[in-house]
């Protein structure tokens, strides 16, 4: 990998000396793989990150091209992102597209992020900001043309992805598709689309000295509500065992200050709670597939394995904010 990694680098950064002396697969990422890359670039070290696919995707993300083009559009947004260097859509390279950014310093595990930095209100404001600058991103946007016309009602299809994904993978779930009928019943109206991240969440936020050195994962990015981010990123399922309500990190109130204080206009409290319940089912719904990954023998992972337990526990949730809706 490393030889034709290393040409292919070269002709794309310009400098027929770079050197890889160093190359580590990291931590995380069950859906793609990033590998710390050590080069000398121009004569001096630098530290940079390749992305590429796993062996067994989700039909849902996207592509190392479309994340690229995602990354640049954060970027001019003012969304603090690690720099997206180079994108390599031959897959002779090294198997797979992939592109690579620079490397930034912090953790992104979410169980050690809460334990942390958690109870910090600063951070927890500028995480709200970070979003609100994502949600300024909106359609239509050529350099976005792949992700398609925004849905004429953000809610109703999701609750329609959610149940054709249960119906495709032949398992019955009567929970979910209860919490999926409860959701329809309450769906509330559209809002003009915005551009959701749609997996903003602790364990995707670099987080270094109490601040926020990069947004991650931006897969399942997509026109949408603005509250689906809101509302995900303060689900029970993403608090990684802490009472604190925004992440496991702080208190709501300082992600929407925050989210505020950065320009965004914050949903009415109803409509927030219930793209909370939507974030259960949809990761409800996410679990089973990783689990079914495992259990097709397409990726064999004891982590895409032990993702399927968490079932019960997320439909013991979907059924108790349902009966508040």
């Amino acid at each position: 990998m490393d030889e034709a990694l290393e040409a292919w680098l070269r002709v794309a950064a310009g400098d027929p000396g770079l050197t890889i002396t160093g190359r580590a697969r990291l931590s995380g990422g069950a859906i793609q793989q990033n590998f710390a890359l050590d080069v000398v670039h121009r004569g001096a070290p630098a530290s940079w990150v390749l992305r590429t696919d796993s062996t067994a995707t989700l039909a849902v993300s996207h592509g190392r091209a479309q994340e690229f083009a995602l990354l640049r559009a954060a970027q001019a947004a003012c969304v603090t992102v690690a720099e997206p260097l180079f994108l390599c859509a031959d897959a002779r390279v090294i198997g797979a597209p992939f592109f690579v950014m620079r490397r930034v310093a912090g953790m992104a595990a979410g169980h050690r992020v809460v334990k942390q930095f958690g109870g910090q209100p600063d951070l927890v404001r500028a995480i709200g900001a970070e979003m609100a600058r994502i949600h300024t991103i909106r359609p239509p946007r050529a350099d976005l043309a792949f992700l398609g016309a925004p849905p004429p009602d953000a809610g109703r299809a999701m609750i329609a992805t959610l149940r054709a994904r249960i119906d495709a993978a032949g398992t019955p779930r009567p929970v979910l598709e209860w919490g999926l009928r409860a959701a329809e019943r309450a769906c509330p109206p559209p809002v003009p689309p915005v551009l959701a991240h749609h997996d903003f969440r602790t364990g995707n936020l670099m987080i270094d000295a109490g601040r926020v050195t990069a947004v991650l994962d931006w897969e399942f990015a997509g026109w949408g509500d603005p509250a689906a981010d809101l509302g995900w990123f303060c689900a029970r399922c993403w608090r990684f065992g802490q009472a604190a309500e925004a992440g496991g990190l702080g208190a709501r109130a300082d992600l929407h200050a925050g989210y505020v204080a950065a320009g965004g206009v914050l949903p009415d409290a109803a409509r927030i709670a219930w793209w909370e319940l939507l974030a259960h089912l949809r990761w409800a719904v996410i679990a089973a597939d990783q689990a079914a990954r495992h259990l097709s023998g397409q990726e064999r992972s004891l982590e895409l394995a032990l993702t399927g337990h968490l079932l019960p526990g997320l439909e013991m949730e979907i059924l108790s904010m349902a009966e508040r809706l």
